[in-house]
């Protein structure tokens, strides 16, 4: 067995990383700005991104269900391998619960996503503009839970690869960093 991910498990590992910075501040940058065509057009933007985060979390679980990802070092802790496990598990779910309450509140906001311009998703939701500020609500908070675990699984792995252990962790993910470990 390897102590590296698949390239096709590390592509779309930092495809969806990649949309999630992007997709963060955009949303807290948008959130602010007075209607506007700008602030439409940036609505549409990141709308595009949690779609396409959504359908790379669908590929990415489906890659792993068939691909184990390579075990944890034997020296890490085993309240560690708990954590991280946990970690994991809890960061499938929010790429998949961040965007969809995204759609699910432009639905019940009245408002379709229509992904690139072009492919228009179907509302999932019948227009209630009750149930959108809650989803709003849903939405926003989820979108911080996963700013939260997205920042400890960046400080795990430099922990581990950088900083303390230096097991080589970071390289499972990033092949160039390092030789198996």
């Amino acid at each position: 067995m390897t102590n590296h991910y698949t390239r096709t498990a590390i592509t779309l590992h930092w495809a969806i990383a990649l949309l999630i910075f992007a997709a963060f501040p955009l949303g807290v940058y948008m959130h602010e700005l007075p209607l506007s065509p700008d602030k439409l057009r940036l609505y549409s933007y990141h709308k595009w991104i949690g779609a396409s985060i959504f359908l790379l979390a669908v590929l990415r679980v489906t890659w792993r269900t068939t691909h184990r990802p390579p075990p944890l070092p034997d020296s890490m802790p085993r309240w560690e391998k708990l954590a991280a496990n946990t970690v994991h598990y809890l960061l499938y779910a929010l790429i998949f619960a961040v965007p969809l309450s995204g759609w699910l509140m432009s639905s019940a906001k009245g408002v379709q996503t229509v992904w690139f311009g072009v492919l228009p998703l179907p509302d999932l939701l019948a227009k209630d503009k009750e149930l959108g500020d809650l989803l709003k609500e849903v939405h926003e908070s989820l979108n911080f839970v996963l700013l939260g675990l997205v920042l400890a699984h960046i400080g795990a792995a430099l922990k581990h690869h950088h900083f303390i252990e230096r097991d080589g962790i970071l390289a499972r993910m990033i092949p160039i960093l390092g030789k198996d470990t």
